[in-house]
């Protein structure tokens, strides 16, 4: 690649890592960065986009739309958002206003995958009440059931509800567990990728790993639910009006009712596909079991959620959406591996011209349409 022009002027909302910010300084490049944990009002996001920069790099936490847009006519080349999501981008906007926007997706696969199982059991074996009994000192003697136990992932069925790269990735690793897999996907059916799962169960259980076969098929929604003693979600969110099947609120108090009253729910996907009032009266009625969440319909979570109810506190557990948090996945440079670096590669791309120039041909730009 050639050394970038000089000047080239590029705003980031957050330090999505330094040693990534550094690849971007010895270019050349004129970086300013908004080095709070905080994301920065939108009102700055615009006075900076106004004032002439060429790329602007965001997170989900950043709303990225028409008034952004119009405020770097002329100037702003590209967008490049450190996340697989993009949820907080206007693709119509963007695409009206010719800008591209970029993404990572591929490199936060296999943590969010075993994130997703790590919650899982973490629920289901109720680790945080266990914990939280010795740390307030009132463990005061071991007893076979009381006061309380968990439920085994081992020999159950799990719903993976979405199997592109996640919800795949996911049943790799769980089928350590030797369990049974019931998928579901409303738009993409990866027979060849269960075909292999399959075998694998096949294969495990031909060697003695396990002592009973286990089996992986695609399934109705309505019957994913029924037979799962797990549900993993992995769906993109997709709202009314945007394709035939949509996600948005897939999960709601209807199909919470589809599911067994022992069951639980782990969401690494996107908030919105649970509605969450639902939830928290599933759980609190004993429709359901209980969930781990890492994503919400609206994050930070708000301080009156219900999920937040003390009553729901052993059998819900929440994280800060940090599935993909590890170390290599966040900031490695190497955009095979990393955010961080992916989301400055496509920076480049964009403000470099590579790929001829054209930004449907670049790898981490979502919207290839716009420029067709």
């Amino acid at each position: 690649m050639t050394d970038a022009k000089p000047r080239v002027r590029v705003f980031a909302t957050c330090n999505i890592g330094e040693d990534a910010l550094k690849l971007l300084r010895e270019r050349g490049y004129q970086l300013e960065v908004y080095d709070h944990l905080e994301a920065p009002p939108k009102s700055l996001i615009i006075e900076k986009v106004r004032s002439g920069i060429d790329g602007l790099i965001t997170t989900l936490r950043d709303p990225i739309d028409a008034e952004v847009f119009e405020a770097g006519r002329g100037t702003l080349k590209v967008v490049a958002q450190d996340a697989v999501g993009f949820d907080n981008i206007n693709r119509e906007d963007a695409n009206r206003y010719k800008i591209p926007f970029t993404h990572t997706a591929d490199v936060l696969t296999e943590a969010t995958a075993e994130f997703g199982v790590f919650i899982l059991g973490c629920v289901a074996r109720k680790l945080y009440p266990s914990e939280r009994l010795v740390r307030e000192n009132r463990w005061g003697a071991w007893h076979p059931y009381l006061p309380f136990l968990g439920d085994e992932v081992t020999g159950k069925t799990i719903a993976v509800i979405g199997t592109g790269r996640i919800g795949q990735a996911f049943m790799k690793k769980a089928v350590a567990f030797d369990v049974n897999f019931l998928c579901y996907d409303p738009a993409y059916l990866a027979h060849e990728f269960i075909q292999k799962i399959q075998e694998e169960l096949d294969l495990r259980f031909r060697n003695g790993f396990t002592s009973e076969p286990r089996t992986a098929r695609y399934v109705s929604f309505e019957d994913a639910l029924r037979g799962a003693d797990y549900v993993s979600v992995h769906v993109p969110l997709l709202r009314p009006g945007e394709t035939d099947t949509p996600t948005f609120h897939l999960f709601n108090q209807r199909t919470f009712r589809l599911m067994k009253s022992t069951a639980y729910i782990v969401n690494t996907s996107r908030g919105p596909v649970i509605d969450e009032t639902s939830l928290a009266d599933a759980v609190r009625t004993g429709v359901i079991a209980g969930a781990a969440l890492d994503v919400f319909e609206t994050e930070p979570l708000p301080a009156d959620s219900p999920l937040r109810d003390p009553a729901l506190e052993d059998r819900v557990r929440l994280f800060n959406h940090f599935a993909s948090a590890g170390r290599i996945t966040r900031l490695s440079t190497d955009p095979k591996k990393g955010m961080a670096g992916r989301c400055v590669q496509a920076l480049i791309d964009v403000l470099e011209g590579n790929y001829e120039g054209n930004p449907a041909n670049m790898p981490y730009v979502v919207n290839k349409e716009a420029f067709k």
